[in-house]
């Protein structure tokens, strides 16, 4: 199949001219795991991971859906949250968009605490998340469709471990121009938008905190957000990392970052927000064990 798929490309250079305009090949080849070394103790580590992960998460969704006190805003949000990281999400819904959810969440809870329950609805924070993923879907399709246009008449080798779009269109022999304008526009949007916006809000945070009078409620008021800066802090560290080295990351560590990008927070996110989550600490002898299994794993 190898053969027949460069069989196509060699025809296509030698057929230039005439009415063949796009090789579009019979597969892409996904690089993967091959060839870094020692991977055996890393697949053991991913399956770890993702087994926390399915049990963390599973349970999270669990509890949120069959405790009707646990409705409202807030955790409309980290049920979207754990959905997507169940999803295993990171290439298809960008986390940082459902961070920013999280992030208004707080911002209304210091900044207009006598608001909180007038602007933190349930209805609100799905009409939030609603146009997250109405968001990223419109971007997947435009990603998509743009790669439609490409002719890949060198390579099909990806350099990653799944159709990423970044290496995949950069696999073309045509003008990549729209996709390289497209990817970048999406790093804006979809990471350093988002981070902007979390960074400014606890710039306000801070503010309002400032103005509290003694250090103890100051302490206290900020322990609420330690779980959603957690979180920001393990998703958007590695992520614009690769992004932004992406021409000088060499693409074994590429993989190595993005795999732990797409594995690690999701694992972490159900723990952070259990243990730390009052309202959810204080249910039911399922989630004691659970939390009492967490609680071990953290050592």
């Amino acid at each position: 199949m190898e053969g027949s798929s460069f069989r196509q490309i060699s025809f296509f250079n030698s057929a230039v001219g005439k009415n063949i305009t796009f090789v579009r090949p019979a597969y892409f080849k996904i690089v993967g795991f091959i060839g870094i070394p020692n991977m055996h103790y890393y697949y053991v580590f991913l399956f770890f991971v993702f087994f926390v992960s399915v049990l963390g998460n599973t349970t999270v969704m669990a509890l949120i859906y069959l405790d009707h006190n646990l409705r409202s805003g807030k955790y409309v949000a980290i049920f979207n949250l754990a959905f997507v990281d169940l999803l295993g999400n990171t290439a298809l819904v960008p986390k940082a968009l459902n961070l920013v959810a999280l992030c208004y969440d707080r911002l209304i809870a210091i900044l207009y605490p006598l608001h909180y329950q007038v602007r933190v609805t349930p209805k609100i924070m799905l009409s939030i998340v609603a146009f997250i993923w109405l968001f990223v879907l419109t971007c997947v399709l435009i990603a998509l469709g743009l790669l439609t246009r490409l002719s890949f008449c060198d390579s099909v080798v990806i350099n990653s471990f799944y159709c990423d779009h970044g290496p995949m269109y950069r696999l073309a022999c045509n003008d990549q121009t729209p996709n390289l304008v497209h990817g970048n526009l999406l790093i804006a949007l979809i990471l350093w938008v988002p981070l902007i916006i979390i960074v400014s809000s606890y710039v306000c945070i801070g503010h309002t905190l400032a103005k509290i009078s003694t250090a103890h409620e100051r302490i206290k008021a900020f322990k609420t957000c330690t779980a959603h800066l957690s979180l920001v802090a393990i998703y958007f560290i590695p992520v614009l990392t690769v992004y932004n080295m992406r021409a000088n990351i060499h693409p074994n560590a590429r993989i190595i970052n993005l795999s732990m990008t797409t594995v690690f927070p999701p694992m972490l996110n159900p723990i952070i927000y259990v243990l730390q989550t009052q309202e959810i600490r204080k249910k039911n002898i399922l989630l004691k064990t659970v939390l009492y299994g967490f609680e071990h794993l953290r050592f």
